[in-house]
This record gives structure tokens, C-alpha cells and sequence, in this order.
């Protein structure tokens, strides 16, 4: 792919080649390298999500707007939108980190769109690279629920249970396996009202909690999702079948 189709696909065209190259270049390749832009590029990006969102989440709290701006700005969402761009076919490594697999690490592409963002924002200001962000990042709001976007599995297991008025649930560590350095958790997620027991495993023991606590969430939606057609089966048992009416036939006269 040339640059011009990726500053198609970014929709700007740059004024100075220079710094569209500048942004691309990773410090393994030359000492001129995007580091400086991507220090830039990550303050842009903050401040033009923020206002994206300040637009379209207008029912949105502080609190809520800026867990919902972390989780999109983090690492993985960067990268992600990098791979739709394929901006791994236009950057500029050393021979080692090209080795190595540099053009498809996510900290690599990440840190280069951030570059990027700070080129635009220096080739032609902030409108421009807003424009560009807004453009890159409206599809994703629709993709996703900016409700639960960036919340952990216990937060909204709990969230869950409390929005249908039911106990908060219990963890337990059942388990532990391996070296002290590198030990694995078991641990219990139980909803006592709705009997549900499962169980999570991970490196730590908050992480084996959000496993269980993933499990416990799809559990207990999918048997409350379940509970009013059993009820209506139920309901439908316990009604007395309907009774046969009697119809007499008029007696002829004799």
C-alpha cells in the first residue's frame, strides 16, 4: 500500500511528507524516530475522544466519560483501529525489531497512530486531526455499549445482581497450585439465590475472581432469561384442564 492510500484511508492528506514519514519511524530504524510526535499524538487523542464523547454521551457523568475515554484509548483499542488502517505496511523498523515481528507488536502500532495523531495535529491543526479521530473512532462507539465499556466482570456482575434486586455473590479461594512465584488460583463465584456455582482460574486471585466472575454473570443472565417461560410453563401445568359441556338432545314427543 502507498501513503496516499493511507492518508486516504485517514482521510488527510499531509502538507509536509516529512512529518508523515517522521511518524512512522520507529526508534530501532534512526535516530530521528516518532517517539517526540507519540508523546503529542497521546495528549491529542485525549483531548479529541474526550470531546467526542462530551457530544455524544450526553447523559454520561464525569465518572462515566472518563472510564469510557480510558478504554478507548488504551493499547489494544489503538491497535486495533491500526490494523484497519494495515499500518504495519508503512512503518519504518530496524532490521532487528523487523526480526523480531516489531511490525505486528500492538505496543509498536499503537504508538505509531498516536505519532501519527500528533503529525496531523502539527501538519494541520487540531480541527483537522478531530476530524480525523472522529472519523476513526464513531464506528467503534456503535459497536460497542458505552455503558459497560472499560468495567470489569465482578463490577458488572454486581451491577447485574443488584439491578434485579438480588444478593451480591460470595468468592472463595478453593485452590492454589505451582511455586510461589508462579502460583495459579481456583477460585468460587457463588449466587446463592439463583444456584450458581462456578468456578475461575488465573495468575493471581483477582484475576481468577474476574474469571468466575464472567462465568457467574452468563450463568445467572442466561437463567433469568430462562425463569419467565418456566413460569409460564408452570402456570400453564397448574391450570385445571376446561370441562366437557354437557349438551341434552330435546325429547321427542310421543
Amino acid at each position: 500500500m502507498s501513503s496516499s492510500e493511507l492518508e486516504s484511508r485517514l482521510g488527510y492528506r499531509f502538507a509536509d511528507p516529512a512529518l508523515f514519514r517522521l511518524a512512522l519511524t520507529h526508534r530501532s530504524h534512526s535516530a530521528s524516530h516518532n517517539e517526540r510526535l507519540e508523546f503529542l499524538g497521546d495528549s491529542v487523542l485525549n483531548l479529541a475522544v474526550a470531546g467526542l464523547l462530551y457530544r455524544e454521551l450526553a447523559d454520561f457523568d464525569e465518572g462515566d466519560l472518563s472510564r469510557v475515554r480510558s478504554s478507548l484509548v488504551r493499547q489494544q483499542a489503538l491497535h486495533d483501529i491500526a490494523q484497519t488502517l494495515s499500518l504495519h505496511q508503512h512503518l519504518h523498523l530496524g532490521e532487528g525489531e523487523l526480526k523480531s515481528g516489531g511490525l505486528r507488536r500492538p505496543s509498536i502500532l499503537a504508538d505509531a497512530l498516536e505519532a501519527l495523531f500528533g503529525a496531523i495535529y502539527l501538519d494541520g491543526g487540531f480541527d483537522a486531526v478531530a476530524a480525523v479521530i472522529d472519523r476513526l473512532y464513531r464506528p467503534i462507539l456503535k459497536q460497542v455499549d458505552p455503558r459497560t465499556l472499560g468495567k470489569d466482570a465482578k463490577t458488572l456482575l454486581q451491577e447485574f445482581l443488584q439491578g434485579h434486586g438480588l444478593p451480591l455473590p460470595a468468592y472463595q479461594v478453593v485452590a492454589t497450585s505451582g511455586a510461589a512465584h508462579n502460583q495459579m488460583f481456583e477460585v468460587e463465584c457463588s449466587l446463592i439465590k439463583l444456584n450458581i456455582t462456578v468456578l475461575g482460574n488465573g495468575a493471581s486471585r483477582r484475576a481468577a475472581e474476574q474469571a468466575a466472575a464472567t462465568k457467574a454473570l452468563q450463568a445467572a443472565q442466561q437463567a433469568l432469561s430462562e425463569a419467565p417461560a418456566k413460569r409460564r410453563r408452570s402456570k400453564k401445568a397448574a391450570e385445571p384442564a376446561p370441562q366437557a359441556k354437557l349438551v341434552f338432545a330435546p325429547t321427542e314427543k310421543a
